[in-house]
C-alpha cells in the first residue's frame, strides 16, 4: 500500500464521520395561547334616600309651582354590554300629601333632568316628564360600548293648584333602570 493512500483513506474516513454528527439546531420556540375572561357586572343606579325639603315658598290664593333639585342620581352600568347595547332610567312619583287635608297629585310633579354627567361610550337622552304618574323615562343611553356611568341632579317641579292649605307635604319619588 502506498502511503498516498492512507491519507486519502483517512480524509475520506473522517468526511463520513462527520456527515453521520447532527448539525446544530436552531433555537427552539414554544407558544402558549391563554386567555381571560371579564365576567360582566351589574346595572344599578343610585339617588338621595333623604332629599329633605326640595323647595319651600309663601303660599298664595292662586296657583303656584315650586322647584328645586331633588339630589345626585347615578346610572352605573358594568355589565360589559355589547356595542349598541342601552338602558333607561325611569321614575314615578307619589302624590305629596300633607298632615291632613287633601294631597297633591303625582300627575302636578314634574321632573327636568338638567346636566348629565357621562363617563364612557354612549348617547344620553333627556326626556324630562311634565308628569311623574305613571312610570316615565328620564334618560335613556344608547349606544353602549363596554361599561358606561351618567349622574345628573334632577329638577323637580310640584304644581300647587289654588286654595291648597300651608303645610309641609311630603313624596316620594322612584328611580328604577333597566
Amino acid at each position: 500500500m502506498s502511503h498516498r493512500r492512507v491519507p486519502l483513506i483517512l480524509l475520506t474516513a473522517l468526511v463520513l464521520s462527520l456527515a453521520s454528527v447532527p448539525a446544530a439546531t436552531a433555537d427552539q420556540t414554544a407558544i402558549s395561547q391563554a386567555s381571560i375572561t371579564l365576567v360582566g357586572g351589574g346595572l344599578s343606579i343610585t339617588a338621595p334616600a333623604d332629599a329633605g325639603s326640595i323647595a319651600s315658598r309663601s303660599n298664595e290664593v292662586g296657583a303656584i309651582t315650586v322647584s328645586g333639585q331633588l339630589g345626585l342620581v347615578q346610572v352605573t352600568d358594568s355589565r360589559g354590554a355589547p356595542p349598541g347595547s342601552g338602558w333607561t332610567a325611569t321614575a314615578i312619583s307619589t302624590a305629596f300629601t300633607p298632615p291632613s287635608g287633601p294631597a297633591i297629585g303625582a300627575a302636578s310633579v314634574g321632573y327636568t333632568v338638567g346636566t348629565i354627567d357621562k363617563t364612557g361610550t354612549a348617547t344620553y337622552a333627556a326626556n324630562d316628564p311634565v308628569n311623574l304618574t305613571g312610570v316615565s323615562p328620564v334618560v335613556t343611553a344608547t349606544g353602549v360600548t363596554g361599561d358606561n356611568s351618567a349622574s345628573w341632579n334632577p329638577t323637580i317641579s310640584i304644581a300647587i293648584g289654588a286654595g291648597m292649605a300651608a303645610g309641609v307635604y311630603a313624596g316620594s319619588i322612584t328611580h328604577s333602570v333597566s
